[in-house]
C-alpha cells in the first residue's frame, strides 16, 4: 500500500498543481521510469554527461517552464517562478539521482543575478536560451578565496569603449562545461571598495572562456574555467557595486532553499530500498524486522524523514509569501539546508545500520544515496556557516514575536516576484518572527510534543538568563552548540504547523518528538562539555536534558507503517 506521506512514482499524482505543471512532472517522472535502474545507476557509475536527459529537458521545454518568470515569460501563462512546483521538481530529481538535480540546481543559481538585474537585453537572452533547452552556471567561488566575494582575483579592466575586459579564474563551477550563460562575479581594476563588484554574464563557448577541468570525478561537471581578456559588453554587466554583492547573497538565498527537497528525494528511494530489504532478509530464522533494535531504527529514520517534508512544505509558505515587510523566509532558508540536509544523513545513516553490507551493492540505489547525501549539507554554505547564520534571528524568534496574519499553504500558481527584488542582504537582527508556542499549544496534548515543549522554555530562560557573555560570544565552538538547540525548537515548530494543515496522524507526530527530545538532550549534554561553558551554562544544560514518553502501542502503529513500504516501490530493472 502506498504511503501517502512519501513520493511513489506508482501513485504520484500531484492534482493540486495546474495541468501544464502536473503534465511536467509527471513527464519526467515517466522519463526516469523507462529509463530503468540499470541505465540510471550505469550513468551514475561512468561519469557520463547528462546529455540525453537535457535534450528530454529541452524538448519538453521543463528548464524554460518553471524557471523563466512572468516577467520574462511574454506573457506565456504557463512560465513562472513558482516555488511549490520547484520544490516538487527537486525532490524528483533526488528521488532519481542527485547528478541531475545537480545542472538543475546551478541552473537556478546561475539564473538568480539575471533575473535580478534590470538589464533588459541580458533579461530577454536568458529567456530565449532557456527556450533553447540551454543550462546556466554561477561564477562565484574561487579556488584560492571559496566564496569569499570580497577576495575576488576575478578582475575587470576598462577597455576604453565603455566595456571591459575580464581576466581571472573561477572553481567549483557547476555546468561550467556547457552553460550558454554564466552569471559571473569580479571587480574592477579601476575603483576601490564594494563600488569596483561587477556581476557580468559571459558565454562558456567564447573564445576567450577556458575550460580547464571537472574538479570532481562525477557526472556533474563542476568546473574549473578561466576569462582572458573577456569582452564584457553594456548589455553583459547585470549588477554593479553593492546591487552585484547583494544579487550574490540574494541569488544563494533562491538557491540554497533546493538542498532541503533534493534530500527528501534521495531519502525517500532509499527507505523503499532499505525496508523492502531488511523484510526479505532472514536471519537467524526471523526477518531482520522482526529484531526490536532494527524496528526502533527504520521507525526513527522513518518519522525523521516524515519531519523533513513537512518542514520543507511548510517552509514553501514562507518563501513564497515573503515580502519587505516579511522576511521571516531568511531564518527559514537556513534551516531548510542546515537543519533538512543534516537530518537526511541521519536518515541513510539508521538505514544502512539495518541493511549494512547490501548498501555497497553496485546494482543499488544506496548506495549512491549514501554517497549523495553527505554532499547536501557541504553545498551553497557549510552546516556551521548557516548554522551561525540562524543564531542571529534567536533572540527575537524566541522572547520578541509580532504579530502576523496567518501564512495559508501556498500550491496557487502565483509567480514569486520577490525573490528577484529582495534588496539589500542585512538588517537580519532586525527581523521579528509570530510566536512560535502557537504551533506548539495546539498539540500540547501529545505526551512527546509537551516534552519538547519544556525542553524549549527551557532554551528560552537560557538566553534571558544564561546566554553567552561578549567573551563567549567569540568561541564559534559554543556558540554553535547553541544554535542546534535552538534549530531544534525552529525545525518543531514548522512540522507542527504542517502537521495542523495537514491533518497528519498524532502518533506519527508523537514518535517524531520522541526523536527531537532525544535530540535536544544529546545537544544540551554537548553544550554542557564545551570548554568555554560556565557553571551556570552546565547546570542549565544538564535540567534540560528530559527523556521521551515511551508508548509501545503508538510505537507499533508507526511500525506498521514502516513495514507496509516493503515492496511498495521498486524501480524498473
Amino acid at each position: 500500500m502506498a504511503d501517502s506521506l512519501l513520493f511513489n512514482p506508482r501513485t504520484y499524482d500531484p492534482a493540486h498543481f495546474d495541468a501544464e505543471t502536473r503534465r511536467l512532472l509527471r513527464a519526467t517522472v515517466d522519463w526516469f521510469e523507462e529509463r530503468g535502474k540499470r541505465k540510471l545507476i550505469e550513468d551514475y557509475r561512468s561519469r557520463a554527461w547528462l546529455a540525453e536527459f537535457l535534450a528530454f529537458a529541452a524538448k519538453e521545454g521543463l528548464f524554460a517552464t518553471f524557471l523563466t518568470p512572468a516577467s520574462a515569460a511574454d506573457g506565456q501563462p504557463d512560465k513562472r517562478w513558482d516555488t511549490a512546483r520547484i520544490a516538487a521538481l527537486n525532490e524528483i530529481f533526488g528521488f532519481y539521482g542527485l547528478d541531475y538535480w545537480y545542472a538543475w540546481q546551478v541552473t537556478i543559481l546561475g539564473l538568480g543575478p539575471v533575473w535580478q538585474s534590470d538589464n533588459a537585453t541580458a533579461r530577454a537572452r536568458a529567456a530565449e536560451l532557456l527556450d533553447q533547452g540551454e543550462v546556466f552556471a554561477f561564477g562565484l567561488s574561487e579556488k584560492a578565496h571559496g566564496a569569499d566575494i570580497y577576495s575576488t582575483d576575478m578582475l575587470l579592466e576598462p577597455d576604453g569603449d565603455g566595456g571591459f575586459r575580464a581576466s581571472g579564474s573561477k572553481y567549483y563551477i557547476g555546468n561550467g562545461n556547457a552553460a550558454g550563460l554564466v552569471s559571473v562575479f569580479g571587480r574592477r581594476t579601476d575603483v576601490e571598495g564594494p563600488d569596483g563588484y561587477v556581476f557580468f554574464a559571459a558565454d562558456s563557448r567564447h573564445p576567450a572562456y577556458h575550460l580547464v577541468k571537472n574538479v570532481v570525478d562525477s557526472s556533474k561537471y563542476v568546473s574549473e574555467f578561466r576569462l582572458d581578456n573577456y569582452p564584457v559588453g553594456p548589455d553583459d554587466v547585470l549588477h554593479t557595486g553593492r546591487a552585484a554583492f547583494d544579487a550574490a547573497l540574494n541569488t544563494v538565498n533562491v538557491g540554497k532553499f533546493n538542498l532541503c527537497t533534493g534530500a527528501i528525494g534521495i531519502c525517500e528511494h532509499a527507505m523503499y530500498e532499505a525496508v523492502t530489504h531488511a523484510q526479505n532478509r532472514i536471519l537467524y530464522g526471523r526477518p531482520v524486522t522482526a529484531f526490536p533494535h532494527v524496528r526502533r531504527e527504520l521507525t526513527d529514520a522513518y518519522v525523521r524523514l516524515v519531519g523533513m517534508k513537512l518542514f520543507s512544505d511548510r517552509a514553501v509558505d514562507y518563501f513564497r509569501s515573503a515580502g519587505p515587510e516579511d522576511r521571516r523566509y531568511l531564518l527559514f532558508n537556513p534551516m531548510t539546508k542546515m537543519k533538512v540536509t543534516t537530518e537526511g544523513e541521519k536518515v541513510i545513516d539508521l538505514m544502512w545500520d539495518v541493511i549494512a553490507a547490501k548498501g555497497f551493492e553496485k546494482d543499488t540505489y544506496f548506495a549512491q544515496a549514501a554517497t549523495e547525501i553527505r554532499g547536501l549539507p557541504k553545498l551553497e554554505g557549510t552546516v556551521h556557516v548557516n548554522l551561525a547564520l540562524i543564531l542571529k534571528f534567536m533572540g527575537n524568534h524566541l522572547l520578541n514575536p509580532a504579530e502576523y496574519e496567518p501564512v495559508p499553504t501556498r500550491l496557487d500558481a502565483a509567480d514569486d516576484d520577490f525573490l528577484f527584488r529582495q534588496g539589500p542582504a542585512r538588517g537580519l537582527g532586525a527581523i521579528r518572527f509570530h510566536d512560535w508556542r502557537t504551533a506548539y499549544d495546539r498539540y500540547a496534548e501529545l505526551p512527546n510534543v509537551a516534552r519538547f515543549r519544556e525542553q524549549a522554555d527551557a532554551l528560552c530562560e537560557f538566553v534571558a538568563t544564561a546566554a553567552p557573555d561578549e567573551e563567549q560570544s567569540r568561541d564559534l565552538d559554543l556558540l554553535l552548540a547553541v544554535g542546534q538547540l535552538f534549530a531544534l525548537v525552529v525545525h518543531g515548530q514548522l512540522i507542527l504547523e504542517q502537521a495542523h494543515l495537514t491533518g497528519l496522524e498524532t502518533d506519527v507526530l508523537d514518535e517524531l518528538f520522541a526523536v527531537l527530545v532525544r535530540d535536544f538532550s544529546a545537544h544540551a549534554v554537548e553544550l554542557h562539555g564545551k570548554d568555554s561553558a560556565t557553571e551556570a551554562q552546565q547546570r542549565w544544560a544538564l535540567g534540560a536534558v528530559r527523556r521521551p514518553v515511551t508508548d509501545g502501542a503508538r510505537s507499533a502503529r508507526v511500525w506498521q507503517r514502516v513495514e507496509a513500504l516493503a515492496g511498495a516501490y521498486e524501480m524498473a530493472p
